[in-house]
């Protein structure tokens, strides 16, 4: 079973000094982030798809097992091989893909997608609008029992010891899983998620 544990985003400014040493430059926020985390969430690229070589510059500030998810807002059909390709400058270090999807259920749209993306891509799907509830035979977020793996997105802080706690059993008891701490512009995000590795004892 692989857990990984990170934040949504590395790139915040009011996290020195209480997780970035304090004089540490932004464009040396990602390789310190990536000595304590194996994986990020990329919610930029859910506003603006970046040009491949800056993918392949954060891929080149991380270590091997790395892994991205990056976010694909779901408002156009036609730009999903786009924004597959231009994402797979990540290379090995291109975890999952968590789609958001705003529109009420269509199998069309979800079979479109599935049939865009090669299978050996993860996904994980953010639906957002309640008629999506059990939806089956893809990943949707914060399942915990999605398979083959599970994305876990956790947006309601503050988080105490116990919660951490009863994540930390809830991983245990499944597959793989990515997991995400909201950002927040104090450091919680990522002393919640050292605190989880630290439980889970992947670090």
């Amino acid at each position: 079973m692989t857990v990984r544990v990170g934040t949504s985003g590395w790139s915040y400014p009011s996290w020195r000094p209480g997780f970035y040493p304090e004089g540490t430059k932004p464009d040396a926020f990602l390789h310190h982030y990536a000595r304590h985390f194996d994986t990020v969430e990329l919610n930029t690229t859910g506003y603006r798809l970046p040009a491949e070589d800056q993918f392949r510059r954060w891929a080149g500030a991380v270590p091997d097992g790395f892994r991205f998810a990056p976010k694909l807002a779901l408002a156009r059909l036609d730009r999903v091989p786009v924004f597959v390709e231009r994402v797979a400058a990540l290379g090995d270090r291109l975890g999952p893909i968590r789609i958001t999807v705003q529109n009420a259920r269509d199998e069309g749209l979800l079979a479109y997608v599935l049939g865009a993306v090669d299978p050996a891509v993860e996904l994980a799907f953010d639906f957002r609008h309640e008629s999506w509830a059990g939806v089956e035979d893809v990943v949707a977020v914060n399942d915990f029992g999605a398979e083959p793996f599970r994305y876990i997105r956790l947006r309601e802080p503050l988080y105490s010891d116990d919660d951490l706690r009863d994540l930390a059993a809830r991983l245990r008891g499944g597959g793989p899983a990515y997991v995400y701490f909201r950002h927040e512009d104090a450091p919680t995000a990522p002393a919640y998620a050292a605190r989880v590795v630290e439980l889970l004892g992947v670090g």
